[in-house]
């Protein structure tokens, strides 16, 4: 399935996106990602009894996981990434964390006044969907409820101030995600999509998620031994080469820049960030 989360009359609402249109759960986003994997069977069962559907594209699109429990990242996550920024490949996963004032909608414009380096990176996001706690790595994709586009946006002056990432990673707005939630059912090897990032149209980041140092299944085992993981929880699992950082020159965004995130089977998710 395909869900997104929606602006209603009432609040936020929960959508299935189909061929004919776009189902209304009736439910808030909140009450599904918060149950998880237990929240599927009645995910499924509203799909056979639909007899009307709206216009997607009438719709005001949310962020697809609109209040996550948790926000991790894992940062050096993709081997050509690490020769770019000009460091060693990580032993384990590195983890940061991002607060939900990050959290961003599809096309929500991203403020950058008074920043000066700012930096795009496309990744791919996991929702979890059941409680995990010293999970394995082969039993670690049972506990994830869908995937879904990320753009880690990062100021890298602030990232790099003190031995701390977090004041460059967690500013306002700084991760957008969506537009969908595509469930695990769909995704049937998350180390094999295609991941594309394309600033102000041009085709920036060009790579595969087999390209990862760290699986998703052992990022989830390795983070489920220090911590317990929850439904609604996401991780944003690293980006690939490409980014600004990376380049010689170092063009910064700039106030009226968009950038586009694709993945594989997750559509497509473009912010525009302004002063």
């Amino acid at each position: 399935m395909k869900l997104l989360s929606f602006k209603g009359d009432a609040g936020l609402r929960l959508g299935i996106k189909v061929e004919q249109g776009v189902i209304d759960t009736g439910l808030h986003p909140d009450k599904v990602f918060g149950r998880g994997n237990e929240a599927m069977t009645e995910l499924k069962g509203l799909l056979g009894g639909a007899s009307s559907f709206l216009d997607e594209a009438s719709l005001e699109i949310a962020a697809c996981v609109p209040n996550p429990g948790k926000i991790l990242c894992i940062g050096l996550n993709y081997r050509k990434h690490a020769v770019e920024s000009g460091m060693a490949e990580p032993k384990q996963p590195v983890l940061f964390s991002k607060f939900n004032n990050s959290i961003a909608a599809p096309g929500e414009e991203v403020s950058i006044g008074g920043l000066e380096q700012v930096d795009y990176e496309a990744e791919l996001c996991v929702v979890m969907g059941k409680t995990a706690k010293n999970v394995s790595v082969d039993e670690a994709l049972n506990y994830v409820f869908g995937y879904c586009n990320a753009n880690d946006l990062s100021e890298r002056k602030l990232q790099f101030v003190s031995g701390q990432w977090l004041v460059g990673k967690t500013l306002d707005k700084f991760l957008p995600i969506g537009p969908y939630v595509v469930t695990s059912d769909e995704i049937t090897d998350p180390q094999n999509l295609t991941v594309k990032g394309y600033y102000n149209g041009e085709l920036k980041q060009n790579s595969n998620t087999a390209d990862m140092i760290f699986s998703v299944a052992e990022i989830i085992a390795y983070t489920s031994q220090y911590m317990t993981l929850s439904p609604g929880d996401i991780i944003s699992t690293g980006t690939p080469e490409g980014v600004i950082l990376g380049t010689q020159e170092k063009l910064w965004m700039k106030p009226g820049d968009t950038f586009t995130v694709e993945i594989e089977h997750l559509g497509s998710l473009t912010n525009r960030v302004v002063d």
